[in-house]
């Protein structure tokens, strides 16, 4: 990887080569969060989402409304489209601008998992020996 002028980068192996704009690269990430988004999590202005997920119910566009992971895939896909400048791009895109809104949206949800809390159990010395008894 080789740095070019203008905050560009340019990636070249073999005969691959593709030439990506950080500004362009973080603007696009940022309207595929912001879009998937606004689909999965908001009600949207008149509540229009809303109404949207509602008449997509019990088909397998709610399961994808619902799912931010499986949205972001497909509101990534016509901005990588727009961004690329060749169908190699376009492919790359595709992925990294999905995989960094899914970054964004687990650096800014409120509801983190939690992971269950290890418990330490100490056998006592009576039941150990018991145990080796037997």
């Amino acid at each position: 990887m080789a740095q070019a002028a203008a905050g560009r980068f340019v990636f070249e192996r073999n005969e691959l080569f593709m030439e990506i704009n950080l500004a362009e690269l973080a603007l696009g990430a940022a309207a595929v969060w912001r879009m998937t988004h606004l689909l999965q999590a908001e009600d949207g202005p008149w509540n229009v989402v809303a109404r949207l997920r509602g008449l997509a119910s019990d088909t397998l566009w709610a399961n994808i409304l619902n799912c931010f992971y499986c949205l972001s895939v497909w509101t990534a896909l016509p901005i990588a489209a727009g961004l690329g400048a060749d169908w190699t791009g376009r492919l790359i895109l595709w992925p990294a601008l999905s995989g960094a809104a899914i970054l964004l949206e687990r650096s800014t949800t409120r509801e983190q998992q939690q992971t269950p809390v290890a418990q330490w159990h100490v056998e006592s010395d009576t039941a150990v020996s018991k145990g080796e008894n037997t």
